[in-house]
């Protein structure tokens, strides 16, 4: 199964979120590009962000932020690791 370009999106959404602070979000403002404007509001719709504009993670979104953020780090390492 090949992650569609709207999870794509949406990954990359979770993954400007600070995990080490609970208290700080995000706002993706009307003039942002409009696929990361419609991200935002799939990952609202799906509770994962506590508004359609960014807001904070719920806790499914801390969860799922973890993950594609952890997700990233192996991706990066396993890509300097080959290159070396």
């Amino acid at each position: 199964m090949r992650i569609t370009e709207e999870q794509h999106q949406e990954i990359n959404v979770l993954i400007q979120f600070n995990l080490s602070s609970m208290q700080e979000g995000i706002k993706v403002h009307g003039e942002a590009d409009s696929d990361i404007i419609a991200a935002t509001c799939r990952l609202y719709d799906k509770g994962l962000i506590t508004q359609e504009d960014g807001g904070y993670l719920t806790s499914l979104g801390h969860t799922a932020a973890e993950h594609a953020q952890a997700l990233k780090t192996i991706l990066l390492t396993s890509e300097r690791a080959a290159a070396e």
